[in-house]
């Protein structure tokens, strides 16, 4: 028998397509105008000649430093929570003494605590790490802030895997490093992308680090950028939603290629 369309299904759909498109395309179109013709014309009319003006104008206004910082930070934040808890949840799934258990439980309480709660203590530590006004300032405690939900992720993941697959693996006499290079990692490839999305769209989207723990403008990151072209930029509307353009396309292509890997990854573990 032939299914009937399910026409609600498909018109909420529609719907939110266009509650998600509409703001991209209206970002989109008006960074393309002059300054002339977003004063002069409907913002939702396609604008007569395409132009680069505002990205340029952006771009020589410092915009590029601040979006190599974001990539630094971004970056290296990636890079220790991916390394740090790779191995330290293999650890908890595979190791059963109370120690690691107790301690696993003790890194969970992270997620009780709100990065608000610890300014000033996180502050203190950097400034007396002589660590203010660097990039490594920001990247740490975001890193940090990153590690309970990372760890919940792998954690959970890794709990899927069969323990015959490493009995296996001890029988043909692999070690506790060849089995987490040869099998956790592939098998866990679904639930590392979701922490490398998670994490890189959370140091993206840094302010309060970056605010408390930064001064200069050779350390200065993309939120902060953005906020003193509002300034800046304040009555060129087309410029600033030209930097906004240029902060939201890489961390979308980021999403883009790890999308697939998002629902299996944020799901593992639930469905014993």
């Amino acid at each position: 028998m032939k299914s009937r369309p399910n026409w609600p299904a498909g018109l909420f759909a529609l719907v939110w397509l266009a509650i998600v498109v509409g703001p991209l395309l209206y970002l989109v179109t008006v960074s393309l105008r002059t300054r002339a013709e977003y004063l002069g014309k409907s913002v939702w009319e396609m604008p007569d000649a395409l132009s680069l003006d505002n990205y340029v104008t952006v771009l020589t206004g410092g915009f590029g430093q601040y979006l190599l910082n974001n990539v630094i930070v971004t970056v290296a934040t990636v890079a220790i929570v991916v390394l740090v808890t790779v191995p330290a949840a293999y650890a908890v799934v595979r190791n059963t003494s109370p120690f690691v258990q107790r301690g696993f439980t003790l890194l969970l309480m992270g997620l009780a605590i709100p990065a608000q709660a610890t300014i000033i203590p996180v502050y203190l530590m950097i400034t007396r790490m002589q660590l203010y006004d660097t990039l490594t300032a920001i990247i740490l405690p975001t890193a940090a802030f990153a590690l309970p939900v990372a760890m919940l992720v792998l954690v959970n993941s890794l709990r899927d895997v069969p323990r015959e697959l490493y009995e296996a693996q001890a029988i043909d006499g692999a070690g506790p490093m060849r089995v987490l290079v040869s099998l956790v990692l592939p098998l866990a490839r679904p639930a590392i992308m979701t922490v490398v999305v998670y994490t890189a769209l959370n140091a993206w989207n840094g302010f309060l680090f970056p605010l408390v723990l930064t001064q200069s403008e050779s350390s200065r990151v993309l939120t902060l950028g953005l906020w003193d072209f509002q300034g800046q930029f304040g009555t060129n509307v087309p410029a600033l939603l030209a930097a906004v353009t240029l902060s939201v396309l890489p961390i979308f292509v980021v999403y883009l290629i790890g999308r697939r890997f998002l629902l299996s990854g944020l799901t593992a573990g639930f469905g014993k």
